[in-house]
């Protein structure tokens, strides 16, 4: 058998993929918050010990279609609300840190024993600054390096010491307020969007000084792994390999050890680089070992995502009352991302948000209607048939009279849990599903309540005293759908979380991270 990986460049370029998607609009995705009852033990999916120990999500077909039943409301994820993230590493006196290389792996692993996106090569700093690690002091004689005693302050282009500790740091950004706000966790921090073609001046100047074919410095690091002996004096020498223009100078002590290795010229194009010593070593048998670091691409800076191994995404997104799709009185314990929802005529859904749910206005005043409850309306219908509209409520609002809800399939199985049902009494009522029918013969059954549905209402709004108060969709003869098909996109997420309830003076800032 063969040997085979799924590289983090893969990963990498998935993440990147996934933003590109959602800036170029390519694809439409949502959050979306559903399920308002799942403390009940009638209905598939939902337990009595959710809140102590919600259930993990089933990855079927089944589980995810009755996902998309429950939905509530949705709103689309942009560029404004996602960003690409790292490991936070902070930055801590007294912590060493490992230094930038090119040649980790499982054959050759760092001091800690880790391939490079495992090991603390970068920090930020107590300013929100993000430096990578160009030397920590270590060397043969120092493999670990130092212990960082001085915190890199400045925002100069080039790598700098940041004190007498023996670390030379590169800057490579500053995280933005706004993005410390949204996207700032306890273990992870946010890498700016669009970093290859941003115009902002703080990014290109970065990333233009990153690029070795506008300036020739792409190398900056060269390590000493072994020292050799009898070489002679020291200076200038090139470095060969499949770049170009890179120079070092070399030091050699009494002993004819090389100490010291530095860029002066760092050159371009380089993948891999050989340090030319034949000026130095005519009498040496014991070769040294200078190893040039490679940065990714075409210089520190440049590529920030691969260089920094940004294979995770965050989502953020806020749900308050500034819109009616999203009712303040419902409850919720799903969160999710739908990718490409329908409308009921096959057309994509694009609108910067939905509703999930079913409406009914009612012609009954203060209802003692309870989320999450089960309504029914019985009926005869076209064919001279008993049937049974059914729902779950999902919001009521008093003052415009409007009830919402969703239906899921746990409504139709005797079984409500295992979706198997073998019983055929009465299967023909219990089972078909219909929708509720705009007519004030057949009342709206609730718990403890009934109502009739206001037919003669074909508005997206009511009138109180107060204003226009806009209800979010269009009613029909009393009866509203929701605005994308439900039986329709993917689900691409799903978190099963313990029971929230939403009120008028609450916020919901939503954090979704998407490890690829």
């Amino acid at each position: 058998m063969s040997g085979a990986i799924i590289t983090n460049q893969f990963r990498i370029s998935n993440s990147k993929s996934f933003v590109d998607s959602i800036k170029n609009e390519i694809d439409s995705y949502y959050l979306f918050l559903g399920l308002p009852n799942p403390i009940d033990t009638v209905g598939f999916g939902r337990t009595d010990t959710w809140n102590s120990n919600p259930p993990s999500p089933v990855d079927n077909l089944d589980y995810l279609s009755h996902t998309r039943d429950n939905i509530l409301f949705g709103k689309k994820i942009t560029s404004l609300n996602v960003r690409r993230l790292i490991r936070k590493i902070s930055w801590t006196s007294g912590k060493t840190y490992e230094m930038y290389r090119h040649d980790y792996n499982i054959n050759n692993p760092s001091p800690t024993n880790k391939n490079l996106f495992d090991i603390d090569y970068y920090v930020v700093n107590s300013d929100y600054r993000v430096y990578i690690c160009i030397d920590n002091g270590s060397s043969v004689d120092n493999p670990t390096g130092n212990p960082s005693t001085d915190e890199p302050v400045f925002t100069s282009l080039e790598p700098s010491k940041s004190g007498e500790d023996g670390y030379v740091w590169k800057y490579l950004y500053t995280i933005s307020p706004g993005d410390i706000i949204k996207f700032d966790s306890t273990e992870y921090i946010p890498v700016p969007n669009d970093w290859e073609t941003s115009e902002k001046s703080d990014i290109k100047e970065i990333r233009d000084n990153g690029n070795s074919d506008l300036n020739n410095n792409q190398l900056k690091k060269i390590y000493i792994n072994n020292k050799g002996s009898n070489y002679v004096n020291g200076g200038r020498c090139k470095i060969l390999g499949d770049g170009e223009g890179a120079e070092a100078i070399i030091e050699v002590n009494d002993l004819g050890e090389i100490t010291n290795a530095t860029i002066v010229t760092g050159g371009k194009g380089y993948t891999y680089g050989i340090i030319d010593l034949d000026d130095y070593n005519k009498s040496s048998t014991s070769f040294a070992e200078l190893i040039p670091i490679i940065p990714p691409s075409k210089g520190h800076g440049y590529d920030l995502y691969n260089e920094l191994g940004a294979d995770k995404i965050l989502i953020y997104i806020r749900f308050d009352d500034s819109s009616p799709d999203y009712p303040i009185d419902t409850k919720f314990a799903q969160i999710g991302i739908i990718k490409n929802p329908q409308k009921y005529d096959g057309t994509s859904f694009t609108e910067s948000e939905f509703s999930g749910l079913y409406a009914l206005k009612l012609k009954e005043d203060d209802l003692s209607v309870e989320i999450g409850e089960k309504i029914t309306q019985t009926y005869v219908d076209d064919d001279n048939r008993t049937v049974i509209a059914k729902g779950y409520v999902a919001s009521y609002d008093s003052s415009t009279k409007v009830l919402k809800y969703f239906r899921d399939r746990s409504l139709y199985y005797s079984n409500s849990f295992t979706h198997i049902d073998n019983n055929s009494v009465g299967i023909t009522t219990y089972s078909k599903v219909v929708d509720f029918k705009s007519t004030e013969t057949d009342s709206i059954v609730g718990g403890s309540w009934s109502a009739t549905i206001d037919t003669s209402f074909n508005e997206d709004y009511v009138t109180k005293d107060s204003g226009i108060i806009s209800l979010g969709v269009v009613f029909e003869g009393g009866i509203s759908k929701p605005e994308i098909n439900k039986k329709m996109g993917d689900i691409i997420y799903l978190d099963n979380r313990p029971l929230i309830s939403r009120n008028s003076r609450q916020k919901e800032d939503i954090k979704v991270i998407l490890e690829f």
